[in-house]
């Protein structure tokens, strides 16, 4: 839905919109100790001449109507950029608002300006939280009720929709402007905002209590190995050991649970590529941030209403093998595009990358088995585990620990296979023994289990040396 379309429903619709009564965080942070609310009562106090909390309310109804007024008929007729049509909207809701003939104070006015600038260019009452740094993610159960997450802790947050129409709008607007439709018919939908976050909607039917709209940041500067270390998601030497196994070439598959801080670690890894070499992503929804001058881009789609059109990520691994690629990432396998990665991997494209859904290393070979026989093919288990004995060389497992913190767990080789069994070797596991700090946070780190790895001669074919050291377990 385009800003001519949103402003043109809000007027026909009168904008009846009405925050709620409960102060929030930019109304308490904006008015001072005499303007706040009585206790037990939702009356504001204010300077003399000023307007009280439902006149705001009507000034900002009242100057929306206008710009929905002046700019709705010219946006139909010459819609423009997007930098245009912001520098429209704002030189036409500051005409207004220097017209206004209600007092205001100069923080009141500014208020009015921002909310119906994220109205009509943005993302309603939560593009504040999509602009703050501290919010890795947004979730919206229904229009009253409003969650973060900061640290790696769910917040509840003091905003929300008007109601569940003014909810559908904004859900609308972000699946249109990536051709993508959200109804009873087609219910849930994935997604992407332009800074590449990450998208789920969920509309009634299905969703029983209102809308569902969670919406999963990504840093404007995806973060580096070095951001990492920091973070304590891994150590030093475990981060020279991945650059050196994606140097060399490895198949890496990344495994971790919900949020635990998969794609993120690809990433890194795949900043790890050459930059002389040919990158085909496939994802189903456009998030990875990779700097390599030869990236390919490809995005999986839906189905259109009729049911057709649509192309799935096993269609673009498919493709992608017929793209001359020096590395395959794929986002994420979660269906029969499985077997096609194992297949590129096992049939000369070495070094391809990926993540999926599992909670240990081990689990995430079983979680392979099950996407494989999702192809529809007939094959029996062993010739299923063979490929991916032979395909894959390292999984790396990330978790998020109880204190908010993701952690990469586990270092995983894949050694080959004893009797029907898939056998595997840690090479690094998260000591969890070092306890916690009096924060809650968790001490420990990555430490070697002292098993030397079986890749290092492939490493050591690609020009890659791993000193021995790194594999040697105890005090360094």
């Amino acid at each position: 839905m385009g800003l001519a379309d949103h402003i043109s429903q809000r007027h026909r619709a009168g904008d009846s919109a009405t925050p709620p009564t409960e102060p929030t965080a930019v109304d308490t942070a904006e008015v001072g100790e005499g303007d706040r609310p009585r206790p037990g009562g939702g009356e504001r106090y204010r300077a003399a001449g000023q307007p009280a909390g439902g006149q705001l309310d009507e000034v900002r109804a009242r100057v929306q109507r206008s710009l929905a007024e002046l700019l709705g008929p010219k946006l139909y007729d010459d819609f423009g950029d997007a930098e245009d049509l912001e520098r429209r909207v704002r030189a036409t809701l500051a005409q207004l608002l220097a017209r206004e003939e209600t007092p205001l104070a100069s923080a009141d006015r500014a208020r009015i300006r921002q909310d119906i600038i994220d109205e009509v260019l943005g993302h309603g009452p939560i593009e504040p939280l999509l602009r703050d740094p501290t919010v890795s993610e947004v979730m919206v159960n229904g229009p009253h009720r409003v969650y973060v997450e900061r640290s790696g802790q769910l917040e509840v947050a003091e905003t929300g929709f008007t109601d569940e129409a003014h909810l559908r709008r904004v859900i609308d607007r972000i699946v249109s402007r990536v051709g993508r439709r959200v109804d009873e018919a087609s219910p849930m939908v994935d997604a992407r905002l332009p800074d590449g976050s990450r998208v789920n909607a969920v509309v009634p039917p299905i969703a029983l209590d209102g809308s569902s709209l969670t919406i999963r940041k990504f840093a404007r500067d995806p973060f580096t190995v070095d951001d990492l270390i920091a973070f304590g998601t891994l150590t030093r030497q475990t981060a020279e050991l991945l650059r050196g196994c994606v140097r060399g070439r490895l198949n890496i598959v990344v495994s971790g649970g919900t949020g635990s801080g998969k794609t993120t670690t690809l990433n890194v890894l795949s900043g790890f590529v050459p930059t002389n070499e040919r990158i085909v992503t496939v994802e189903d929804a456009a998030e990875l941030q990779l700097h390599q001058d030869h990236v390919v881009r490809l995005e999986s789609r839906p189905a259109n209403a009729e049911g057709r059109g649509s192309i799935t990520a096993r269609d673009l691994v498919r493709n992608a093998l017929r793209m001359r690629p020096d590395r395959i990432v794929v986002g994420e396998v979660r269906d029969g595009a499985a077997l096609d990665m194992l297949q590129a991997m096992n049939t000369g494209h070495d070094g391809s990358l990926t993540t999926l859904h599992a909670n240990t290393p081990r689990d995430a070979l079983a979680r392979l088995e099950t996407l494989v026989l999702m192809a529809g093919m007939d094959l029996p288990v062993r010739a299923i585990r063979e490929q991916v004995a032979s395909a894959v060389d390292l999984i790396i497992q990330v978790s998020r620990l109880k204190d908010g913190s993701r952690r990469i767990t586990h270092i995983t080789e894949v050694v080959g296979m004893e009797g029907e069994i898939v056998t595997l070797q840690d090479l690094f596991v998260f000591d969890f023994r070092a306890g916690t700090d009096p924060d809650g946070r968790f001490r420990g780190t990555l430490q070697p289990t002292g098993l030397r790895p079986r890749f290092l001669e492939e490493l050591n074919a690609h020009g890659v040396a791993v000193p021995l050291e790194v594999f040697l377990a105890g005090p360094r």
